[in-house]
């Protein structure tokens, strides 16, 4: 069954189209200095060879901001600087040279200051993003809504985009993020129905790379299962190579991206007779690297295992002392154990 996506307008993000019928693409933001350049663009390219589509970085300063020249110019990928509260960064990073620039356009100043940073991004044809944050909503809607809620979130949202369409500004993506899925999944919900700009989804704080892993898949599987959602980000307190492996995996477990080696494996039961737990950890170790889009299946039982992984391009399955290569659920060859793992790999290499 193929998901229906929510109809939005189409923005780019550097070369990368966001929004109408464009890929989700999946993006990540560095945690390193931005200040130190060399170590911000080297992480970057190990994010960008892991499938890393567009990367943010932080610029809480004079200097942050005058890194961005030399980061922009040793990368491939599009670069958004992330904003708080200061026009005047925002105004050096397009400057600079920036893809995009996530903003709240209601908190960096008065009019004036919105139309100066407005009026250059319309002139670089750059992007803005709205980030709402469930964990700093304006005060007013606080006490309006008692509290963080979805519609204060959503207020919160249209509020900032308003102060964008006045100026004739629609180059525009959205986020509402909170650490409370039942939150964010009612906020963009709620918003999906009242404007037609992408979304960026994502949940926020998820937490470190196991429960984070579990949070995200949930939060953002559930919209994207929906159909909404144009670009996203995992957040996980960790190396953020992890937050494209896992992004990858969301999307790929939708059937809405794919990209590198998915693995099948069985859960293990009284029939198996080889040490599987091993040989499929072995395997998603070796297969890590390789970014084409290849299923791959582990099975335990040569009964039902390639009848059960039919679907996989390629697979094992193991008995007593023997196993099986198979290809598509028809049997290729016997191979003894001991080969399994290396006859795979051969396997995968020819295809």
């Amino acid at each position: 069954m193929q998901i229906e996506r929510r109809k939005t307008r189409k923005i780019y993000v550097g070369k990368v189209p966001v929004g109408g019928d464009s890929p989700i693409s999946v993006q990540s933001m560095t945690n390193t200095d931005t200040r130190n350049a060399s170590e911000t663009v080297k992480q970057i390219k190990e994010l960008t060879d892991a499938g890393c589509e567009i990367i943010r970085v932080a610029v809480p300063d004079d200097t942050a901001a005058e890194a961005l020249p030399r980061i922009k110019k040793q990368i491939s990928i599009p670069l958004i600087a992330d904003i708080h509260f200061s026009h005047r960064l925002a105004l050096a990073a397009v400057k600079a040279g920036v893809d995009g620039l996530r903003i709240n356009p209601g908190n960096i100043g008065g009019e004036n200051k919105v139309l100066e940073v407005v009026a250059a991004a319309k002139d670089r044809g750059i992007p803005i993003r709205i980030g709402v944050n469930a964990g700093s909503l304006e005060r007013d809607l606080m006490e309006k809504y008692g509290g963080v809620t979805a519609q204060a979130m959503v207020e919160s949202a249209l509020r900032h985009i308003a102060i964008l369409e006045k100026l004739k500004f629609y180059d525009i993506k959205i986020s509402l993020k909170a650490s409370n899925i039942p939150l964010m999944l009612q906020a963009y919900r709620m918003l999906a129905q009242k404007v037609n700009y992408p979304f960026h989804v994502g949940v926020t704080e998820a937490g470190t790379i196991s429960s984070g892993t579990v949070k995200s898949a949930v939060g953002i599987g559930i919209l994207l299962s929906e159909g909404i959602g144009d670009t996203i980000r995992v957040s996980l307190t960790g190396h953020p190579r992890h937050e494209i492996k896992v992004g990858y995996q969301i999307l790929q477990a939708l059937g809405l991206r794919r990209r590198g080696v998915e693995i099948i494996s069985c859960p293990t039961c009284g029939r198996t007779e080889i040490d599987l737990i091993s040989l499929a950890h072995q395997v998603e170790e070796k297969l890590q690297s390789v970014d084409k889009p290849i299923k791959v299946a582990v099975m335990g039982c040569v009964v039902n295992g390639p009848g059960e992984a039919r679907e996989a391009d390629v697979g094992i399955a193991g008995g007593r002392g023997v196993g099986i290569i198979f290809r598509k659920g028809e049997v290729v060859r016997k191979v003894p154990e001991k080969d399994l793992l290396d006859e795979l790999i051969k396997e995968i290499e020819n295809l």
